[in-house]
């Protein structure tokens, strides 16, 4: 079993860390949140030409057909520059929504779209705060028709496609839930933009009058195809939480070697050593657990599911508190708008709720462990 990137994938990664550097600098991100925009439109193209957005869409669908591995060395260097583009909504969760679930025709149809970043996609799921139960979800869809709302849709005010979980019939448990596509640019289908702590994800509300739609899957078989779209997604986006978590250690250990207190750089102080300590300890943490998501993903194992849920909730961990205490290593000034500590401890905030909070994926940690240990 090898955890290990190989020599090409590797090559990937550093003309990805090349390119973001370059096109993405902080000073990029920092024009998003002054301009009022929701995402880089002209970053977005580029990345087109690149073909990213294609790295694991089978060439069939007008893909690259590399494979995830590929796609999860991208996500670490755009969650390290943090990237002002909807590539995780479109690709980790849109795209792998309709590879999941999608009929050959609506592959052929949206994966070439999605692959040349021509169409902006989503996946709509909540109906309010809590965790996303069946039994919780309103929204219908009967006739070919879709009726309801959805909020915190992640870049909800610039998709053209969503994926909507609704419920298809009376049942009220998951044989009643369907999967349903529709197209966001119909009269049937209002936009409200919700305020959210990163800007640059914006996130939106969304209310379905009659609107058009087309079922994605099979009725009965929404539930599970939804849990495997968000397991390939919690696996994607943690390589993204650990680019970001990375940056932040650098930051921080960049800043106490440079700040002097009582004639000596702040970095020999004990308190700032074992503060660095600790965020490498929870970076290396996440990365295993990472890696181990990624072999899963890759493999096709069955231990995808427990991959998935220690990948999520020790990458979300591990970005929060570097965030956290990369601002607190900072000093006064790292509360400051001036430093850019604040952009990740906000991305930070936003992916840890982005595929659900924290106690769901630790239920399903115990849950899986518990059928691990009973196999």
């Amino acid at each position: 079993m090898n955890f290990d990137f190989s020599d090409d994938q590797k090559m990937l990664k550093d003309q990805a860390h090349k390119f973001l550097s370059e096109k993405c600098p902080p000073k990029a991100v920092r024009a998003i949140y002054e301009s009022g925009k929701t995402f880089d439109a002209g970053l977005w193209k580029q990345v087109a030409d690149l073909g990213w957005a294609g790295t694991a869409i089978p060439e069939q669908y007008g893909g690259l057909g590399l494979g995830y591995l590929e796609l999860c060395v991208i996500m670490e260097e755009l969650g390290r520059a943090l990237a002002p583009i909807p590539f995780s909504s479109t690709v980790c969760q849109f795209g792998e929504a309709i590879l999941t679930a999608g009929s050959e025709e609506q592959k052929q149809r949206l994966l070439p779209k999605v692959a040349a970043c021509e169409i902006i996609g989503t996946l709509a799921r909540a109906e309010g705060p809590g965790a996303i139960l069946p039994k919780n979800i309103r929204t219908a869809f009967r006739g070919g028709k879709l009726n309801g709302k959805k909020t915190a849709v992640a870049d909800g005010m610039d998709a053209d496609y969503a994926v909507v979980l609704a419920r298809g019939s009376d049942d009220a448990g998951e044989r009643g839930l369907q999967l349903v596509l529709v197209d966001l640019k119909q009269p049937g289908v209002k936009r409200r933009a919700l305020s959210s702590i990163d800007p640059s994800r914006a996130r939106a509300e969304l209310t379905f009058e009659n609107a058009n739609a087309e079922a994605l899957g099979k009725q009965g078989e929404a539930w599970s195809d939804l849990n495997r779209v968000l397991d390939r997604a919690a696996i994607l986006m943690a390589f993204e939480q650990v680019g970001g978590a990375d940056v932040c250690l650098q930051m921080a250990k960049g800043y106490a070697m440079e700040r002097y207190a009582f004639g000596r750089p702040i970095a020999s102080f004990q308190a700032i050593k074992h503060k660095l300590a600790d965020i490498y300890v929870g970076n290396e943490l996440a990365r295993s657990n990472a890696y181990y998501g990624a072999w899963a993903l890759s493999t096709g194992a069955r231990e995808l599911p427990l991959a998935a849920a220690a990948a999520r909730i020790s990458a979300t961990q591990a970005f929060d508190f570097a965030a956290k205490e990369n601002t607190q290593t900072h000093g006064g000034v790292g509360f400051t708008w001036e430093f850019d500590c604040h952009f990740y401890y906000k991305r930070s905030r936003e992916l840890g709720l982005a595929l659900g909070p924290q106690r769901v994926w630790k239920d399903k940690l115990v849950s899986q462990l518990e059928l691990s240990n009973a196999a």
